[in-house]
């Protein structure tokens, strides 16, 4: 059925994308915001709260609210636990939000970039790129120092993507998303024989670097938070502020164009950006998969395809999504651990094999 078949005549002034994608008025928009919120306050408490530290909620919540300028309470914590909840608890919610929330929206963003419902932030070739910047830094720790695994894994997803670029452009991939997704393939396939190469030749260092490959939030204060806040801020304002043309782009490349988008321009823009988020986080946490995926087309089955809600919503519920799936990680197999990416795969592939079969007919 065409646009024109399905949208009243009345509703349709000008061809603009919310003619295209309509969303569905399940809940009002202070509704939708309303839910969000929830759901992220309770995965923050839950968060900050499981744990054998014996931390309640009263206590928490009295304790975050007396640290405020001017407020004076006495959350009844000893010592050990303000530094558990303060050094230990908040700073890894906190990262897990940051995580989350940047996957989340990466993904949505890719996914519209390349009109691919199954695109993820790791789909040229950042994996494999951070992959290997981790796997040379593990392999050379006493050398590189501790820094060196979030450094080299950030540089090494931006190389691959810029690599990915340089393959695509030179076969004119600027102007196909297909090519550029092709060299990406490409690209991901020699860095990962690269990494697989290192890590046989130091293969004392394998269970460090599969421990990073499987994903983890560092509990290593907030110097990690610090760190990725100024790229990952800067991608989420960037997107966010490119919500509208998304939308445009979801028409297709010739209509886009029709209306004054600068179609390799803008998804050049869009792709970098997302990928600086995206490698930023991965630097720090490793390689947590699915929420890129499950996040993004959960939040469009409840509430539209829009990216000017999609964007944010994804944020949000990514966040939330990622901060439950570490308490799952840490309470399990508790007093150890499963490493986060371990559960957000439990969760992921499922609900995967759900979205390709509802797009099988999708070309």
């Amino acid at each position: 059925m065409s646009v024109s078949e399905s949208t009243p005549a009345t509703a349709r002034p000008t061809a603009t994308a919310a003619t295209v994608i309509p969303a569905p008025r399940r809940l009002g928009r202070p509704g939708r915001w309303l839910v969000a919120g929830v759901v992220l306050g309770l995965a923050l408490l839950t968060g900050v709260m499981v744990g054998p530290a014996g931390l309640t909620p009263g206590a928490v919540l009295t304790e975050l609210v007396g640290a405020l300028p001017g407020v004076h309470l006495d959350s009844g914590l000893t010592t050990q636990q303000q530094a558990i909840l303060w050094q230990i608890r908040l700073p890894r919610v906190m990262l897990g939000v940051i995580v989350g929330a940047t996957l989340a929206v990466s993904g949505a963003a890719y996914q519209g970039v390349f009109r691919n419902p199954l695109a993820d932030p790791y789909l040229l070739g950042v994996s494999a790129g951070a992959g290997l910047g981790a796997t040379l830094a593990l392999t050379q720790d006493g050398v590189i120092g501790s820094l060196g695994v979030p450094l080299l894994a950030f540089a090494g997803g931006m190389l691959a993507v810029a690599a990915t670029y340089a393959l695509g452009a030179s076969v004119g991939g600027h102007r196909s998303s297909t090519i550029i997704v092709l060299a990406g393939v490409a690209v991901a396939a020699f860095f990962s024989a690269v990494q697989t190469f290192v890590q046989q030749w130091f293969d004392d260092s394998l269970l460090a670097v599969y421990s990073w490959m499987l994903g983890r939030l560092s509990t290593n204060g907030w110097a990690d938070i610090v760190m990725v806040l100024p790229y990952v801020t800067l991608s989420w304002v960037l997107l966010l502020l490119h919500r509208r043309t998304l939308d445009v782009l979801a028409v297709g490349d010739v209509e886009a164009a029709s209306l004054g988008i600068d179609v390799p321009r803008v998804r050049l823009i869009l792709v970098l950006t997302a990928t600086l988020g995206t490698t930023a986080v991965v630097s720090v946490s490793g390689l947590i998969g699915f929420v890129g995926i499950i996040v993004p087309h959960a939040v469009r089955l409840v509430f539209g395809a829009s990216h000017r809600l999609l964007l944010p919503m994804s944020m949000l519920f990514g966040a939330s999504f990622l901060v439950l799936a570490d308490v799952a990680a840490r309470s399990v197999v508790a007093p150890a651990e499963l490493p986060i990416g371990v559960v957000t795969a439990l969760v992921g592939a499922p609900f995967f094999l759900v979205v390709l079969r509802r797009n099988r007919g999708v070309s």
